[in-house]
């Protein structure tokens, strides 16, 4: 491994004990996935920096560098989602006149969503120029960089509602991007995180789907509904709201902000439990391939 790496602790309870997922090598290019033996958090332990993490994500979403399939904001799948976790938000928190800053915007898809459907102030922070420059075109205000650098800039005002949708995965450090949102919210105000429900769950996905050979470090965390609600806990959020994720293809929690000195209890995994189910995954991933045939 290159001297780029480092090794990290969990980042929920801190400790250095873990256990390969078992399998995962197979699906990932031979590329290291971790579970912490403490808390059952899946991670990645050997990691770039937020910079060169950042750097290659702009290859992935770059059309003309096939790393993989360039993401796309603008297909079904993912307007639906971010349609979900505005409705998801308005039924339990209300979104008429509350200020949203979202945290990896995008091209703004979502917050013109909840603009435009639900009549909320709109704030977006995100890494890449063209992203940005379509949110000017549509009217929505944003920040061209990280939220570490937003908050920085101690030019911001605080939201009601940080969103962060499909990204709290990808980054390097995700505690230091709930600890942005934290800084970003007035007291008492909400984050929401959104994710794919995959762990500890039915399988929802072939294992290689789900895995894949992009650079591990692109996709450093996997939650489940238990290791998600501990992150939030462990940052200073307090979980208040959850969606039905058990059959659902989303994984969605809402946390409140509390102050620093608060003691939030929390829960992780079984480690075992966890392990056990990567296997069951990977045996249920054998059939179906050898049996696609059939179908």
């Amino acid at each position: 491994m290159s001297d780029q790496y480092k090794e990290f602790p969990c980042d929920i309870c801190g400790s250095k004990d873990a256990e390969e997922v078992p399998y995962a090598k197979l699906y990932s290019d031979g590329q290291e996935i971790h579970i912490c033996k403490k808390c059952g958090f899946v991670y990645v332990k050997y990691r770039r920096d937020s910079d060169s993490v950042a750097k290659t994500w702009d290859k992935i979403y770059s059309s003309d560098v096939k790393i993989s399939t360039p993401y796309s904001p603008k297909i079904p799948a993912v307007k639906a989602r971010q349609t979900y976790v505005a409705e998801f938000l308005d039924v339990n928190l209300g979104l008429d006149g509350k200020k949203i800053v979202d945290i990896g915007a995008g091209d703004g898809q979502f917050l013109k969503i909840v603009k435009d459907n639900y009549d909320a102030s709109v704030f977006g922070v995100e890494p890449y120029q063209n992203n940005c420059d379509k949110m000017n075109s549509n009217s929505i205000d944003c920040f061209c960089g990280t939220i570490e650098s937003y908050c920085d800039s101690k030019d911001y005002q605080k939201a009601d509602i940080a969103t962060i949708m499909w990204t709290l995965e990808n980054c390097a450090s995700c505690r230091d991007m709930l600890f942005g949102a934290r800084n970003l919210l007035k007291e008492d105000g909400y984050v929401i995180v959104a994710t794919g429900s995959r762990i500890l769950v039915p399988f929802k996905k072939p294992l290689q789907n789900y895995i894949g050979t992009n650079p591990a470090d692109t996709h450093c965390f996997r939650f489940s509904a238990n290791t998600l609600r501990a992150l939030l806990a462990v940052n200073g959020f307090e979980t208040v709201y959850i969606n039905r994720y058990i059959d659902t293809d989303h994984l969605c929690v809402i946390g409140q902000k509390k102050p620093e000195d608060s003691k939030i209890e929390w829960q992780g995994d079984d480690f075992l439990s966890v392990y056990d189910f990567f296997e069951r995954w990977h045996k249920e991933n054998i059939y179906y391939l050898n049996n696609k045939g059939d179908q």
